[in-house]
């Protein structure tokens, strides 16, 4: 019987990681975003031609809105919209898969590093119930999916001390992980490298194996590479980057302006090798803040439920003990632990948007349950033995039990019945039920205006129309554009997609355009006069205003 334990307290413990990321998945959060239909839209598009929306074959890059996505997100969710269908269903079933996935797999690493079933246990455990890992696979977020393979491939890395064949396995799902997501393709690289610097004369010794290795990643990140410098896959950075970011040079000019030492002093403190470094290392350390680790996470509300932390802050003293005892005792995999954690933040530390940033370091999630469930086993073994020791064991575990019931009690209800209310516009809420509308009323109009508004309404009009992607593809009113390295949808089919209102385009100046027609418009309240009479409006969570649809009289 006791050889059963730990295998039905893990099956016990992925269910629940598997319960937490399925139930209400397409209530909570509250609506797709446009970054999940995308996903999903040209996942459909694979599924049906075999192309992607812009008619590219089993492209390696998917130009999307030109930001070009990393494709191994969108190839693993055609499976789940095959079997579900073009649906909020069919898009979160795949990240709720991995997700469980990657508890499971978190044990087995445990269980290499540590050798100790207990830390795997519980280092499952807490991946399963982290709200930083929920958040981010109950959505079809990328990032989600590059810490399943970076795990798989840390899994084979460690194995391959025992059968050095599995370190050239390993290689394979590190690759995996660098296509998944753009933060694991400065995270994957470094920490390939950093584990041999660390572990080179073990790897050295059978230099076969590790040509083979060597030769595979390189094989492997090839193609990357080449869009890299084609700049494909470097579209998205120069989005986010500090070097890009508009107000740089500005901002060492200031910093030169204001100072009162003689030439050459200023230039020499202050320049762009500088101000990188300072801005760098300000990203880098606001991410081991109390306040974004244990109190209030994130500010983008996309990717972390507002008003808790990413991780439990009863984790903070099992964390900090943790790395105590890790170096303490000399535990052989130290350096592999604390490298992933601290390479995990240097890909968001070169970026300028959303500091701190959830997404783009949920690596660190990984080693954070490692530390816990170590900390919180080597102060149970502390008192193991002793006098009174399982007084304070019992304490120890009851008063944890308590502190952690408290909090993951708040997060939950935060999740399903505040999170989706309060922040439902965050995640554009309005569109589906818009797109049912004019679904509905499709055949009676001549022409339909929705406003970009919000962002990218043809987007979510090809996604809950279900449109044919082939139809889409060769549609000889498509009509796209750039702009700041962006593209813009204007026309498909007999939909315009124009910016109403305010400085855009006027209602009635579409109407004058179009003598005889019969227009159906979708946009903010404001967009229109209060004498056009409203077919239907769409209000957010919160009870404010999203859309209004009215027609052309």
């Amino acid at each position: 019987m006791k050889k059963l334990i730990y295998p039905i307290l893990l099956g016990l413990i992925v269910l629940l990681a598997f319960f937490l990321r399925f139930y209400k998945v397409t209530q909570s959060p509250p609506s797709l975003n446009w970054d999940e239909t995308s996903i999903a839209y040209n996942a459909y598009s694979i599924l049906k031609t075999g192309k992607d929306e812009w008619g590219v074959k089993f492209p390696l890059n998917f130009k999307s809105y030109g930001e070009y996505k990393l494709p191994a997100q969108i190839y693993a969710s055609i499976s789940g919209i095959a079997i579900f269908g073009l649906n909020g269903l069919g898009v979160r079933i795949t990240p709720v898969v991995y997700g469980t996935l990657t508890v499971l797999l978190l044990y087995f690493l445990a269980n290499l590093l540590f050798k100790d079933k207990r830390v795997g246990l519980l280092s499952a455990f807490i991946l399963a119930v982290s709200p930083w890992h929920i958040q981010l696979t109950r959505a079809s977020f990328e990032s989600g999916f590059s810490v399943f393979w970076v795990v798989l491939g840390a899994i084979l890395f460690i194995k391959g001390f025992e059968k050095k064949k599995y370190w050239a396995l390993s290689i394979i799902p590190f690759v995996i992980s660098i296509y998944t997501y753009n933060a694991a393709r400065v995270f994957t690289p470094l920490f390939i490298f950093m584990l041999f610097l660390i572990y080179r004369k073990e790897l050295l010794k059978d230099l076969k194996v590790f040509l083979i290795s060597f030769g595979i990643f390189v094989i492997s990140v090839v193609p990357i590479g080449l869009s890299f410098f084609s700049g494909e896959a470097s579209a998205r950075f120069k989005l986010v980057s500090i070097m890009d970011d508009p107000g740089f040079v500005q901002r060492v000019n200031q910093a030169r302006g204001k100072t009162d030492l003689p030439d050459p002093l200023p230039r020499l403190i202050h320049n762009k090798v500088t101000h990188f470094a300072y801005v760098f290392a300000g990203n880098y350390l606001s991410h081991f803040t109390p306040d974004f680790l244990f109190m209030n996470g994130a500010g983008h509300k996309q990717h972390h439920v507002q008003g808790i932390g990413e991780l439990f802050w009863v984790q903070a003293p099992f964390i900090l003990v943790g790395i105590y005892f890790l170096f303490k005792k000399k535990e052989k995999w130290r350096f592999f632990i604390i490298a992933w954690l601290l390479l995990t933040f240097i890909p968001v530390s070169i970026t300028v948007d959303s500091i701190p940033n959830a997404l783009r370091t949920i690596l660190a999630v990984i080693p954070y349950s490692l530390l816990s469930a170590y900390g919180f086993w080597q102060i149970f073994d502390i008192f193991k033995g002793k006098k009174k020791g399982r007084f304070f064991n019992l304490s120890i575990i009851l008063v944890s039990a308590g502190l952690f019931l408290y909090q993951f009690i708040n997060f939950q209800n935060n999740l399903y019945n505040i999170y989706p209310k309060l922040y439902s516009r965050d995640w554009q809420y309005g569109y589906r039920q818009v797109v049912t509308y004019i679904k509905d009323h499709y055949d009676e109009y001549d022409l339909i205006v929705f406003s970009r508004t919000y962002g990218e309404p043809h987007m979510f009009t090809l996604f809950f129309m279900n449109w044919d992607p082939a139809k889409y593809q060769n549609d000889p009113n498509l009509v796209r554009y750039e702009s700041n390295d962006w593209v813009w949808v204007l026309n498909f089919d007999k939909f315009y997609f124009p910016d109403l209102g305010d400085d855009g385009t006027k209602y009635k100046d579409i109407v004058d355009l179009n003598p005889g027609k019969k227009i159906l418009f979708v946009g903010r309240s404001q967009d229109f006069s209060d004498s056009v009479e409203r077919l239907y409006t769409v209000d957010f969570l919160n009870g404010n205003r999203a859309f209004d649809i009215v027609e052309s009289k």
